[in-house]
């Protein structure tokens, strides 16, 4: 295909899992990837796969300024889908997340995001259409113990992105929020990473519960029923990127679909005990 007649796709967060799903799915499916990866191994290693390899580190406003200008150059202005897939889990206690890890959480998952995503639009809004697909999840649904940090930050983004939504109506910008569940993919070793990086579970009131958290974090394979693969959200993806009118929301997996129905009908309080049930913790009494 002629490459000035392709859609041209931003995908971020490509080194592996969902990123290098989407990115690889997206290219088969005949459009032009630009995808973002932090370090230089796995900016080499998505060059070869035949998409474009762009370097972007959220935490850094001259890498996202850096990165944004580099894919509108090469795209020569036509970026028309941007996935926010990049981000990680901060694990912990609300209590035991200092200010620093939380700003950390904000800074990948928010704020360069956010960044980024900004400096797309006027290129979207010159051409009259773009689809912006942010990657949120079940947690930006639900709040679940002991993953304060990483909850707040895709409740933040859920909430960026509907008012986004509702600010773009009648510009040919559409919004959509990918909401999933329990997806294979190198989540639990980075989380694992953050964890041990600003945790200390001796000195925490929660050292028996963070054992458990920890053993299951190093464990391989699915820890969670009706896990699927990376692909369940490339084909929301592509859904968001051709539908005339794609949806605010995609939840995947049926946590997701389960959970976006029982927060809006049953009381906070069997709510909290289906939750705590599912972290393996006592439920209030």
């Amino acid at each position: 295909m002629d490459p000035g007649k392709q859609k041209v796709v931003l995908v971020t967060g490509c080194s592996s899992g969902i990123g290098a799903c989407v990115a690889g799915g997206l290219r088969e499916k005949g459009y032009r990837v630009l995808a973002t990866a932090r370090k230089e191994a796995d900016l080499e290693r998505l060059a070869v796969t035949g998409v474009e390899a762009i370097r972007l580190d959220l935490t850094d406003s001259s890498s996202v300024r850096e990165a944004a200008d580099a894919a509108l150059e090469q795209s020569d202005g036509r970026v028309y889908g941007l996935f926010n897939n990049a981000g990680f889990g901060q694990p912990g206690a609300v209590e035991d997340v200092s200010r620093q890890a939380l700003r950390d959480q904000f800074e990948t998952n928010l704020f360069g995001t956010h960044e980024l995503t900004c400096r797309i639009i006027p290129a979207m809004r010159a051409r009259g259409e773009g689809r912006i697909i942010q990657n949120s999840s079940i947690l930006g649904l639900v709040a679940m113990p002991f993953r304060g940090a990483y909850n707040a930050s895709k409740f933040a983004l859920e909430g960026l992105s509907d008012t986004l939504r509702q600010e773009l109506t009648g510009s040919g910008i559409y919004v959509s929020i990918i909401e999933p569940g329990p997806v294979l993919s190198r989540f639990r070793v980075n989380a694992l990473a953050a964890f041990r990086r600003h945790v200390d579970p001796q000195a925490s009131a929660h050292c028996e519960t963070y054992a458990v958290l920890q053993a299951r974090l190093e464990k391989e394979g699915p820890t969670a029923p009706f896990t699927l693969p990376p692909e369940a959200v490339l084909k929301k993806v592509i859904h968001a990127l051709e539908a005339r009118r794609p949806r605010a929301r995609y939840p995947v997996t049926v946590p997701a679909h389960v959970f976006s129905w029982l927060r809006r009908f049953l009381p906070v309080s069997w709510l909290d005990a289906l939750l705590a049930k599912e972290t393996g913790r006592p439920a209030r009494s």
